[in-house]
């Protein structure tokens, strides 16, 4: 996942299945009542292009694509339209891992030292300890998505080797296995015990061993190996209130976490495998996973809080080994989201009653979970229920809240933009950090211009708001993340540290110190 709202989205999901309802007997939805949940969405939610997969008992019973590819060819989607699964990649990840220990080349709980000798956390005991399933399932003690600024927005000049290195300098905020905090980063690392063991590339291997074998021919690991197939979506979001296309994500470095390209018929072939304990082909012939490698994917290693159990009755939700999972009206559903800049996708299963649904999307929105959820209640006997009225309404309640807060701010900025050159100079000069390199604060235009030299999307003009802080919109408006940046004299020596102007959006800036040099 690629995206700074990407972390959102999975526990968008888990409060969606925990929403009241009435329960009666129902009728599974018909072909044509999924097409008008679809149709209705995209309108709902403005997504120009989505494609929809049901599996029912080992069949793909429905595979139908809706919209545009991109606004600006007009291009259909269909099922055979590729879409960015972002944060989906990361149970491939997991698998490719699978593989290796089901050859005998590593074990699950293998300290990540064995394979990485130079990897090093903040803390020396979860450096020591650190295993392969820790890598996977989101205990590290790392805050959601610290760290993600070495890939996040695109364009960033860290390396892989760098993002791993530079993981010594991050502070945990949680003991070391005590709490389920969303990651990307501990991916990459694990991509990297894949590409050291197997003497290729992750992307490489997850074609050659995952994707060729399931006969997922359109699907890629990576941008770069889908990017002149043109049945391939283009990236959408809201900007400036109007749904527009925006710049894809290309880079690679971050593919472990969430790279692969897929529709749904190839997604289709991915998790009927898995809903078949590993095997696939025609008769299911063919082992990808040994039985034990799948149903350790599918087993929870960390916990995450429930509050009422909603109308799906849950008591659980944990993570497993690259998959969400909860009980939900008794079964056990697996699920994942994915969000990267302009697409969303989300893959649902519940291997008792044999049912799977896929939804991609090429804009950012909240129609997955609508769609799924409405679908899934179909099959659960729960009627009664508008699901995207539901999410909309949530949706517009949570948008409004933002942007009230973003005008409160922002008017006072407007009011207190008197102060002279003379008394702003002081903050220009060049600050560094010791994992995200360094800012130049400089004069343009008798306003403060601040600039990242290993992010160059990061910058714009600074904007007096109170003493010693600042509020900046990037001067990208395709980066929604407006921040405060904070300058003090702590230690005799001035320092900037960032935070969102609005809590719990943007980008996570919460390790981040520069001191001026």
């Amino acid at each position: 996942m690629k995206s700074h709202f990407g972390w959102y989205y999975p526990f968008l999901i888990i409060s969606l299945i925990l929403i009241k309802g009435s329960t009666v007997f129902a009728q599974v939805l018909s072909e044509s009542q999924v097409d008008s949940i679809a149709q209705k969405d995209m309108r709902l939610f403005q997504v120009p292009g989505l494609a929809i997969g049901i599996i029912k008992d080992g069949k793909l019973i429905y595979s139908k694509g809706f919209g545009v590819r991109s606004m600006q060819t007009q291009q259909p989607v269909t099922s055979k339209t590729l879409f960015g699964i972002a944060s989906n990649t990361k149970a491939f990840t997991a698998a490719a891992l699978g593989l290796l220990i089901d050859e005998g080349k590593l074990k699950w709980d293998d300290k990540v030292i064995q394979y990485i000798p130079e990897f090093k956390m903040y803390d020396d005991y979860a450096t020591q300890e650190m295993t392969i399933r820790d890598l996977l399932c989101h205990r590290s003690g790392l805050a959601t998505g610290a760290g993600d600024l070495m890939h996040d927005p695109d364009s960033t000049n860290f390396t892989v080797k760098e993002i791993i290195y530079n993981l010594r300098y991050i502070k945990p905020v949680y003991s070391f296995r005590s709490k389920f905090a969303y990651d990307n980063n501990l991916y990459l690392v694990a991509g990297e015990v894949i590409a050291r063991i197997s003497k290729m590339p992750w992307e490489d291997f997850v074609e050659q061993r995952i994707l060729r074998p399931l006969q997922m021919d359109l699907s890629a690991a990576s941008y770069n190996g889908c990017r002149l197939n043109t049945n391939i979506i283009d990236a959408h979001n809201k900007v400036n209130d109007t749904i527009r296309l925006v710049t894809r994500y290309t880079s690679t470095k971050d593919d472990a976490a969430g790279g692969i390209y897929s529709n749904i018929e190839d997604m289709s072939k991915w998790a009927l495998m898995l809903m078949n304990n590993g095997k696939y082909g025609d008769g299911l012939n063919k082992q990808l996973l040994s039985e034990g490698t799948a149903r350790q994917l599918w087993s929870p290693q960390a916990i995450i809080p429930v509050g009422n159990g909603g109308i799906y009755h849950t008591h659980f939700a944990a993570y497993g080994l690259g998959w969400f999972m909860v009980d939900v009206k008794g079964y056990k559903q697996i699920f994942h989201t994915g969000q990267d800049v302009g697409m969303v996708s989300e893959i649902s299963m519940i291997p008792e009653i044999g049912l799977g649904i896929i939804v991609l999307t090429n804009n950012e929105n909240n129609a997955i979970g609508a769609i799924t959820d409405q679908i899934t209640d179909s099959y659960l006997g729960i009627t009664g229920i508008d699901r995207s009225a539901e999410e909309f309404t949530r949706l517009q309640a949570h948008e409004k809240k933002t942007e009230e807060s973003k005008a409160q701010i922002w008017k006072a900025v407007y009011q207190n933009q008197s102060v002279k050159t003379a008394d702003i100079k002081k903050y220009t000069g060049n600050y560094h950090d010791k994992w995200f390199g360094n800012v130049n604060i400089t004069l343009r235009n008798n306003h403060l211009w601040f600039a990242a030299q290993r992010s160059p999307q990061l910058k714009g003009v600074l904007y007096p708001y109170q003493k010693d802080k600042f509020a900046i919109r990037w001067q990208n408006p395709e980066i929604d993340a407006d921040t405060f940046v904070l300058f003090s004299n702590g230690n005799k020596k001035r320092t900037i540290t960032l935070q969102p102007v609005v809590a719990g959006s943007g980008y996570n800036f919460s390790d981040l110190i520069f001191e001026k040099l």
